[in-house]
């Protein structure tokens, strides 16, 4: 897997690093596929106790890798569609990953950046970490992670920032539910290692079980929710506002839609 790494303690806490540092740790199609199978081998590996989601480099995650939406909008639909449902299917099984997932968020986090950081139990941030759902901006919209982001965050307060592409920072995301907490950078790791210790006193299978309690009381994301996102994301790849943001995006210039 070039695009992931992971590693484990003797206690059993693996961290599943995004190593793509050098591309902002945006998500290729190769990336999607490597968190998938990871996630997969986690949920199947019993020494696992806790998972950690982290990343290499200055950024957590930038989003959807931009040439890979690019490719997208030349594909015939059933491609589309495929790849779409890739990058659902791989969210899922980040957020039904039968182990606590802890979210460690040392750097900025754009579009699926946050979708990653909201399909973690909890997620503790660094306070100068800028977070923001970019896709409208780039004539797209947070399809395939908006069931966990309006799921974390609440519908009301999800609306708040779900169109809008602005950016907020730590303290904000916080007050959103993105975030547990934002703690100074040299007191990040600290911070999620006192989420992780609770877990390491509890039952495995206990809280595995808890966990898919909490989910099923919870707002629920069905199937129907799942596909509905794929085809919307893939209508989206289809339309014309995408390939003009994503255009301006590579040109450097404004969008024909942008004004001010």
């Amino acid at each position: 897997m070039d695009t992931i790494e992971i590693t484990q303690d003797a206690r059993g806490v693996a961290t599943l690093w995004l190593a793509r540092g050098d591309k902002h740790n945006a998500l290729s199609g190769q990336m999607i596929g490597d968190i998938h199978a990871a996630a997969d081998a986690l949920a199947a590996d019993d020494t696992v106790r806790v998972v950690v989601l982290a990343a290499r480099g200055r950024t957590f995650c930038a989003g959807g890798d931009l040439g890979w939406m690019q490719d997208q909008m030349a594909a015939p639909p059933a491609a589309r569609a495929a790849e779409a449902g890739r990058l659902a299917y791989m969210l899922q099984a980040l957020n039904t990953l039968p182990k606590p997932l802890v979210g460690r968020i040392h750097g900025n986090a754009f579009g699926g950046g946050v979708g990653m950081a909201s399909v973690c139990d909890v997620a503790v941030g660094a306070d100068h970490v800028q977070m923001a759902l970019t896709e409208t901006r780039l004539g797209l919209i947070p399809a395939t992670i908006g069931p966990y982001v309006v799921a974390r965050m609440g519908e009301a307060r999800a609306r708040r920032v779900f169109m809008s592409g602005r950016r907020f920072d730590a303290f904000e995301a916080v007050d959103l539910g993105l975030l547990a907490r934002a703690v100074p950078e040299a007191a990040l790791d600290a911070a999620v290692e006192a989420e992780i210790l609770p877990y390491l006193a509890c039952a495995p299978g206990a809280v595995a079980r808890a966990k898919r309690l909490a989910q099923r009381l919870g707002a629920g994301i069905s199937e129907a929710d799942i596909q509905h996102t794929i085809s919307e994301l893939a209508a989206c790849w289809e339309g014309d506002e995408a390939p003009e943001g994503i255009a301006a995006f590579f040109a450097k210039r404004p969008p024909r839609w942008q004004v001010g």
